[in-house]
C-alpha cells in the first residue's frame, strides 16, 4: 500500500512540475511624481496567465536598492487578479524619501540619475498548488526629478 501511495505522490508531483505557470517581467521603471517628503517611481510589471480562469494576486513585495543599500521596500496587499488567458499590466508604486536620495549624492553625479536594482516577489494563488511566488529582478538607471518636475 505504501508503494502505491508513493507512486501516486510522484505522479502528482511530476504533473504539477510540468504544468504551465504564469510568467512575469518588469517592463519599465520610471519617475512618477514628487511630494513634500518623497519621490515616487512607478514599476510596470507584465504578467501572462496561461489559464482560462483569473488568478488572484495575494501580494506584491518590493525592494529598491542603490549603491548596495535598500532605499525603499514595501508590500502591496491584494492588488487584484490576473486576467484569464491574457497578459495583465501591474503598476507598482515605489516611494523613496528625499533624505535617502541625498545620501546617494555621490552616485548621482553629473548625469542626474541613480543606478538601481528592483527586486519584486509576485505572490499568486494557484488552484491546487496554493501560493506561488514569481521572483523578479531588474537593474538599470532612474532619472531623478528636476526642478521643473517639482513645480509641474
Amino acid at each position: 500500500m505504501a508503494e502505491l501511495l508513493d507512486k501516486a505522490k510522484n505522479y502528482v508531483a511530476e504533473k504539477v512540475t510540468n504544468m504551465p505557470k504564469p510568467e512575469a517581467s518588469v517592463t519599465d521603471v520610471d519617475f512618477k511624481r514628487v511630494s513634500r517628503d518623497s519621490v515616487e517611481y512607478l514599476a510596470k510589471v507584465s504578467v501572462s496567465n496561461p489559464y482560462s480562469t483569473p488568478i488572484p494576486i495575494c501580494e506584491i513585495k518590493y525592494s529598491l536598492k542603490s549603491a548596495g543599500k535598500e532605499i525603499a521596500s514595501g508590500t502591496i496587499p491584494d492588488p487584484g487578479s490576473l486576467k484569464a488567458s491574457d497578459t495583465t499590466m501591474l503598476d507598482v508604486p515605489v516611494k523613496v524619501p528625499h533624505s535617502i536620495l541625498l545620501s546617494l549624492a555621490k552616485d548621482i553625479g553629473a548625469d542626474w540619475d541613480i543606478d538601481y536594482q528592483l527586486d519584486l516577489d509576485l505572490v499568486i494563488d494557484l488552484p491546487v498548488i496554493g501560493n506561488f511566488t514569481i521572483p523578479l529582478s531588474q537593474k538599470g538607471e532612474i532619472k531623478l526629478p528636476t526642478l521643473s518636475d517639482m513645480f509641474a
